[in-house]
């Protein structure tokens, strides 16, 4: 069993554990990855739903850092590669090797993963396939961007209200705010 597969298995379980309303769209998902763990290979003819992985940062203004994309801001998040031991690490690689973020930490009470969003196909860039977003939260201070990072416009600190990703932008204000 690939350390990805286990990884998105473990997380999945956890989530699905942590947020049972969400069982349901999210069981094929798993079903899915505990198939490609068991016979180590797809065997969905390359139908199987793609995992990506994100840090959703937030510093002591409660803004999100994004990552310039396309035409504006988007939140990081990335394909895990071979060499990462576990998403969240694959997700903090991208902050690493885009814009030099090194200084985050977990946030303190969430364990696992903040959100799994899942996108049909044709709403999102990679593809015909389904896409499945595993995100987790990261705190980190305004000034763990460097300044000439943010003023050349690879990243910014992004006001909570101006997230694109409902899902993203609604889950943080709960968490914040310390709602349900």
């Amino acid at each position: 069993m690939s350390v990805r597969d286990d990884q998105i298995i473990k997380e999945l379980a956890h989530y699905i554990h942590e947020h049972p309303s969400e069982q349901m769209a999210l069981m094929p998902v798993y079903d899915a990855a505990r198939d490609h763990a068991q016979r180590r290979s797809c065997t969905h003819g390359r139908r199987c739903p793609l995992v990506v992985t994100g840090a959703v940062v937030v510093d002591e203004s409660n803004r999100v850092l994004c990552l310039r994309h396309e035409e504006g801001y988007a939140l990081a998040e990335a394909r895990p590669e071979e060499q990462d031991s576990s998403l969240s690490e694959a997700a903090l690689r991208l902050l690493a090797e885009e814009v030099g973020v090194r200084d985050v930490w977990a946030q303190p009470g969430l364990d696992g993963p903040f959100l799994v969003d899942v996108t049909r196909p044709g709403h999102h860039r990679y593809g015909p396939r389904l896409r499945v977003g595993i995100r987790y939260l990261f705190r980190a201070h305004s000034g763990a961007v460097c300044p000439s990072v943010i003023e050349a416009g690879a990243a910014a600190w992004v006001p909570l209200g101006d997230i694109g990703i409902p899902s993203v932008r609604d889950r943080l204000q709960h968490h914040l705010t310390g709602t349900r």
